[in-house]
């Protein structure tokens, strides 16, 4: 039988050994999923979202159970981008998988340091968060308005030569425009998508269940919106779409694949099932071999309309 090819590059700067690799914002800092899976076994590593200074986060509860989901209100909380540098890229640097810092900052200066920081250090790539709002701009976010993406790409790509990722936000009229806008501007590959606004309520108490009140709701539930967009994002752009958003099985991986996708990110599914990602990646390659495919580029863009 004969082996099947699942590499698949990210530009010209990262070779990544099979599509899979994990969302930010649901694996930690990959040392926590350690003694549930071999890292290795992943294409990359993407951390949870770091900022120059440590985060605390919103208030508890942080996280509520969903119709085919889940809303979580973290806040962004991390050690700091100093902090993981000593403490959790060492371990990370343990196994052969290349590791993503996904980044946010509250300023254009704030991403510049972050970008310029990160240049320095041993990290593969970046996944620029632009889901935040800009404090200097009467908090618009980023992601929303593709000239404030594009002024923001612009300043982070001149502080960085490493491989630069911008995460698209869903909260847009035309996600083909905002991942053209990060090309032009100089990203080498897009995320789509993060995850969309929702709340819930406890009817009995009143009261919302979410600590914030609102949080961004994930899961296989916004598969569908996110599949529309990674399919809209890869007609419109030359560099990789890098598909997230409800992906819980090998099924949902090819169907990214196949509209356009290089890579896919597994986020709420590995936080109800751990040793999810073995799976996926063995029932892609099995989906491969059943149709007498040796590579997995033979599927990516391959939707027939």
């Amino acid at each position: 039988m004969k082996p099947v090819d699942l590499s698949v590059s990210i530009g010209s700067k990262l070779a990544l050994k099979n599509p899979i690799m994990n969302a930010s914002g649901t694996f930690a800092y990959g040392e926590e999923f350690a003694r549930f899976m071999d890292l290795g076994c992943l294409g990359a590593v993407v951390t949870k979202g770091l900022s120059l200074e440590a985060k605390r986060g919103n208030p508890t509860p942080r996280v509520a159970e969903t119709a085919s989901g889940m809303l979580n209100a973290i806040g962004l909380e991390n050690v700091g981008l100093e902090r993981f540098l000593e403490e959790k890229l060492p371990f990370l640097h343990r196994y052969q998988t290349p590791v993503i810092v996904n980044f946010f900052g509250e300023s254009e200066t704030d991403y510049a340091h972050m970008a310029s920081r990160l240049d320095q250090t041993t990290v593969d790539g970046l996944e620029m968060n632009v889901s935040c709002p800009n404090v200097k701009k009467g908090g618009i976010q980023f992601g929303r308005d593709p000239y404030t993406l594009a002024s923001l790409v612009k300043i982070v790509r001149g502080q960085t030569s490493k491989l630069l990722i911008v995460k698209l936000s869903p909260l847009v009229s035309d996600i083909a425009e905002m991942a053209s806008a990060a090309e032009e501007y100089g990203a080498d590959a897009v995320t789509c998508i993060n995850t969309i606004p929702g709340m819930a309520i406890d009817e009995e108490t009143r009261r919302p269940i979410l600590g914030n009140i609102t949080g961004g709701l994930s899961g296989p539930a916004i598969k569908p919106v996110a599949l529309r967009m990674v399919w809209e994002a890869a007609k419109a752009v030359k560099i990789p779409v890098i598909a997230a958003g409800g992906i819980s099985h090998a099924r949902d991986a090819v169907q990214f694949l196949l509209a356009g996708a290089m890579a896919c990110q597994i986020g709420t599914q590995a936080l109800v099932q751990p040793f999810c990602f073995s799976p996926i990646i063995s029932g892609i390659e099995d989906y491969l071999r059943r149709r007498g495919l040796e590579r997995l580029t033979d599927i990516i863009g391959a939707l027939q309309t």
